[in-house]
C-alpha cells in the first residue's frame, strides 16, 4: 500500500504540472521543462538507481546515432533488455534492489529506446527506397517503374537528425515516465511542435477519465480488504479451506489485480491529456499508441480551423470492452493497448517466422514485465489456451444464432474470466513454489480442464469433416447415377 501511496501522489503530481506545461507555447522551452520535471520525477522515486537510465539512454542513443541504421533496432533491442534483466537481477549479484517504481520507469524507457530505433530504422530504410526508386526511373524513364513510396515527411526527416538531446528530452519527458502509456517519438514531437494541445479541451477528457476511477480505486481496496492476495499463501488457507474455495480464490484476487490496473493506467492517461500529449484532430483517425493514420496534417493545421479532437493516441485501456466482450481473444486487443502496439510492431511484424512470432511477442512481453516465474506461467500460458476457444467458437458459437447464440456467449465469457483468472493468480504470486503449490492444491484442474476440452474438441471437428467428406461423397455418387 504504502507504493502504491507514492504512486497515486506522483501521478496526481504529474496530472496537476499538466496545467502549466500546457502554457507553454515555446518548443524549447517546453522541452527543457518536461524535461525538467520528468527528471525531478525519477530522482525522487530512485535517487541514485537513477544511474541506471542515465547510463541506458547514454548507450542507446549512441547506438541510434553512430550505429548503422540497418541493425541500430537489432542492437539497441538487445542492449535494453540485456540490461533490463541485469538490472532486475542486482539482489542475486549482492546488490541493492531498485525501488519498485523504478523498475517501472526502467520499462518504459526500455520501450521507448527501442521503439525510437526502430523509427530511425524505418525512416532510413523509407529514405533508402525513396532514393532506389528516383535512380531506377531516372535511368530507364520509358520503362515502367513500380509506384514510388511516399516522400518523406517532417517526423522522418526529424528522427534522420537526431543528436543526442533530442533523445533525452524523448526519454526524459514527465509525460508517461513512470508507467507509460508508450507514446512513438513522432507522438512528443507532434506534442512539442503542433498546436493541438492549446485547442483540444485537455480539461474536459481528464476529467472524463476521473469520473470512474473513484469507483475502480473504491472496488479495488474493498474486495483486497475481503480476499486479500495474502490469504492465498497461508497455511490456513491451503489446510481448512476446501477444494472449491481455493479455486474459486482465483476470482476476486483476479479482479482485485484488474481493478488496480484500471485505476494505474486511467490516471496515467489523465498525464498525457492534461499535458494534451497525444490530441489529434479526429479526422486524423488516431489509433492506440501509433498516433494518426492520416498522416498530412497541412490542411489541419491552421490557425483557422475548429475542429473536434481526441486522445485516441494515448489510450491505453477500454475498460468497458475488456470487461464485456464474450472472447479472452477479444479482451487481449483492449488491454495496455500502447504496450501491445509497440509488440506488434517491433517483434511480432518484425519476427521472421510466422509459425512461431505469437509465441515469440508474449515470450518478449514476459520478459518485459519482469524476471519471476509466475509473468511466463501467465504470459505465455495464452497462447495454449487461445487455440481452444477458437475451436469452441468455430464449432458452436460461429454458426449459432438466437437464444443458444447468448447462452454460448455467456458461457464462453464465463471461460474466458477463468482463464484470465486462473493464469493471473500465477502473474501475482510470482515464484515457481508458490505458483506449483496453489496448482497442486487445486489439483491442476484448469489445465487439464484444456488439456480434455481440446481433445474433445478436435475429436468433435474430426467427426464433422468426416460426415461432411461422407455427405459430399454420396452427393457425388447420387448426381452420377442421375
Amino acid at each position: 500500500m504504502k507504493d502504491d501511496i507514492i504512486y497515486l501522489v506522483l501521478l496526481a503530481s504529474c496530472i496537476g504540472f499538466g496545467q502549466i506545461y500546457r502554457k507553454f507555447i515555446d518548443p524549447e522551452h517546453k522541452k527543457l521543462i518536461g524535461t525538467g520535471f520528468g527528471l525531478l520525477v525519477v530522482l525522487s522515486v530512485s535517487g541514485f538507481h537513477m544511474l541506471h537510465m542515465l547510463f541506458c539512454y547514454l548507450v542507446s542513443a549512441l547506438l541510434i546515432i553512430y550505429a548503422s541504421r540497418k541493425i541500430c533496432h537489432l542492437v539497441c533491442f538487445g542492449f535494453m533488455f540485456g540490461y533490463l534483466f541485469f538490472f532486475r537481477s542486482l539482489s542475486l549479484l549482492g546488490y541493492d534492489s531498485p525501488p519498485g517504481h523504478t523498475n517501472m520507469i526502467q520499462m518504459i524507457l526500455t520501450l521507448k529506446l527501442v521503439g525510437l530505433a526502430f523509427e530511425v530504422n524505418n525512416a532510413y530504410t523509407k529514405a533508402k527506397t525513396i532514393d532506389e526508386s528516383k535512380k531506377g526511373s531516372a535511368e530507364n524513364e520509358k520503362q515502367a517503374q513500380p509506384a514510388a513510396p511516399a516522400a518523406l515527411n517532417d517526423a522522418d526527416r526529424a528522427l534522420l537528425k537526431l543528436d543526442m538531446l533530442d533523445i533525452f528530452h524523448y526519454s526524459f519527458n514527465y509525460v508517461g515516465i513512470l508507467t507509460g502509456p508508450y507514446i512513438t517519438f513522432k507522438t512528443y514531437r507532434d506534442a512539442i511542435y503542433l498546436p493541438f494541445s492549446g485547442k483540444a479541451d485537455c480539461v474536459g477528457a481528464t476529467l472524463e477519465k476521473m469520473k470512474v476511477i473513484p469507483l475502480y480505486a473504491g472496488l479495488f481496496l474493498l474486495v483486497s480488504y475481503i480476499w486479500p492476495l495474502g490469504y492465498a499463501t497461508s497455511e490456513e488457507f491451503y489446510e481448512d479451506r476446501s477444494f472449491f474455495y481455493r479455486l474459486m480464490y482465483v476470482w476476486p484476487t483476479f479482479f482485485i489485480f484488474r481493478m488496480r490496473i484500471y485505476t494505474g493506467i486511467l490516471l496515467s492517461e489523465c498525464v498525457c491529456t492534461m499535458a494534451g500529449v497525444g490530441a489529434y484532430p479526429k479526422l486524423c483517425a488516431s489509433k492506440p499508441g501509433h498516433g494518426p493514420s492520416k498522416e498530412d496534417y497541412n490542411a489541419v493545421v491552421s490557425p483557422s480551423s475548429s475542429l473536434e479532437y481526441d486522445f485516441e493516441t494515448v489510450r491505453n485501456i477500454d475498460v468497458i470492452n475488456t470487461e464485456r466482450c464474450w472472447t479472452f481473444r477479444e479482451a487481449m486487443k483492449y488491454w495496455n493497448m500502447c504496450v501491445q502496439y509497440w509488440m506488434a510492431m517491433y517483434v511480432y511484424k518484425r519476427f521472421p517466422s510466422k509459425k512461431y512470432r505469437t509465441l515469440a511477442t508474449l515470450a518478449v512481453s514476459a520478459i518485459w514485465h519482469g524476471v519471476y516465474a509466475g509473468y511466463y506461467f501467465c504470459i505465455c500460458g495464452a497462447p495454449f489456451y487461445l487455440p481452444i476457444e477458437d475451436l469452441y467458437v468455430k464449432l458452436f458459437i460461429k454458426d449459432a444464432t438466437g437464444q443458444k447464440r447468448t447462452v454460448l456467449n455467456v458461457l464462453c465469457w464465463i471461460s474466458k474470466f477463468f482463464a484470465f483468472s486462473y493464469l493471473g493468480i500465477a502473474f501475482l504470486l510470482l515464484t515457481v513454489d508458490k505458483i506449483w503449490y496453489y496448482y497442486s492444491s487445486v489439483y491442476y484442474i484448469g489445465y487439464i480442464l484444456w488439456i480434455v476440452l481440446y481433445g474433445v474438441g478436435v475429436l468433435i471437428a474430426n467427426q464433422r469433416k468426416a460426415k461432411a467428406k461422407k455427405e459430399a461423397k454420396l452427393q457425388q455418387q447420387a448426381s452420377k447415377q442421375d
